[in-house]
């Protein structure tokens, strides 16, 4: 059980699993980060997220329960029709009101990463419509973390990724599978 570097969140929506995969293909399995999926999900049906992805990589998948501990070389996801958020480097969930209209997990994620984690927080934006995440980011830019959106050109819908650009507090704008150079880069400077 080993404390992860940095701890990675990651929101993605529609046209985020392509996103994903070419992330994670290209991610070492040994980076010593933590990274933790916050997708849309639909609430009908079961989520095959951790099949599709575990395609991809040899990085440890695990559907978050309530108190996950976050360890590092592993892939954190969040389960459908839950809201999630990190204190004290374990994962807590909450029911989604399903009465609620748009919610907003990624930004709800994103706060808590920056509270939690604060220079230690990298927050990723991928493919999705709307906004969802460009108000998170500003709490992780406020703590000191890192901010990286995918390039608009790459990403299937490009809503949330200009959304974020547009707060002017994104760091790297990156195709998703140049995004684990980065990281690497990242992981392999003395702190």
């Amino acid at each position: 059980m080993s404390k992860p570097t940095f701890i990675v969140g990651i929101g993605a929506s529609a046209g985020g699993l392509e996103s994903l995969e070419r992330l994670f293909s290209r991610t070492p399995e040994d980076t010593g980060m933590a990274f933790v999926v916050i997708q849309h999900l639909s609430p009908d049906y079961k989520s095959v997220m951790d099949e599709l992805l575990s395609r991809h990589t040899s990085i440890p998948i695990v559907v978050a329960e309530e108190g996950t501990r976050v360890e590092a070389n592993h892939i954190y996801l969040m389960p459908p029709k839950k809201e999630m958020i990190i204190s004290d480097g374990h994962l807590h969930l909450a029911d989604k009101d399903p009465k609620a209209g748009l919610t907003l997990p990624i930004d709800h994620f994103f706060r808590s990463l920056a509270q939690d984690a604060g220079d230690r927080a990298v927050a990723i934006v991928l493919s999705g419509t709307g906004s969802d995440g460009s108000r998170g980011i500003k709490h992780v830019n406020q703590y000191g973390g890192l901010v990286i959106s995918e390039d608009s050109h790459s990403a299937k819908f490009n809503g949330m990724p200009l959304a974020s650009q547009e707060t002017g507090l994104v760091h790297h704008v990156l195709e998703a599978s140049a995004m684990p150079e980065l990281l690497v880069r990242m992981a392999s400077q003395p702190r």
